[in-house]
């Protein structure tokens, strides 16, 4: 059983308490190592960019311009420095030459623009 689940009055008193965060104080005097640390600990959860089939981007491709035809919200997934990140909005306008969707965010009507090459995913909301 573990001991957090259990009602306080079983727990045994004459437990010691331990040193608490001062073992770790000697390690604090190195600040840029605990900085190398996290860095680290961020790369491993990095993705790399992933490769789409050319059947997918003409999926993503129909989806963005039947969404603007018909007006209607998406939510894009796409890709950024390593990592994923969702987002809904209405598209405003597809720009081909600078290969860029432009669109409003429904929750803040914060004008994004994404790239196409950032695109992992869509969907018609």
């Amino acid at each position: 059983m573990d001991y957090r689940d259990m009602p306080r009055e079983s727990l045994n008193s004459n437990i010691p308490q331990g040193r608490g965060m001062i073992k770790w104080a000697p390690f604090a005097t190195m600040p840029e190592q605990f900085e190398n640390v996290r860095k680290m600990q961020e790369d491993q959860v990095k993705i790399s960019r992933p490769e789409l089939s050319d059947d997918r981007l003409e999926e993503i491709d129909r989806t963005l311009k039947n969404a603007l035809a018909l007006k209607r919200q998406v939510r894009i997934e796409y890709y950024h420095d390593g990592y994923r990140f969702p987002v809904d909005l209405k598209v405003i306008s597809v720009d081909v030459w600078s290969m860029m969707v432009v669109g409003q965010r429904t929750d803040d009507e914060e004008m994004v623009f994404i790239s196409f090459i950032d695109i992992l995913d869509i969907l018609m909301l």
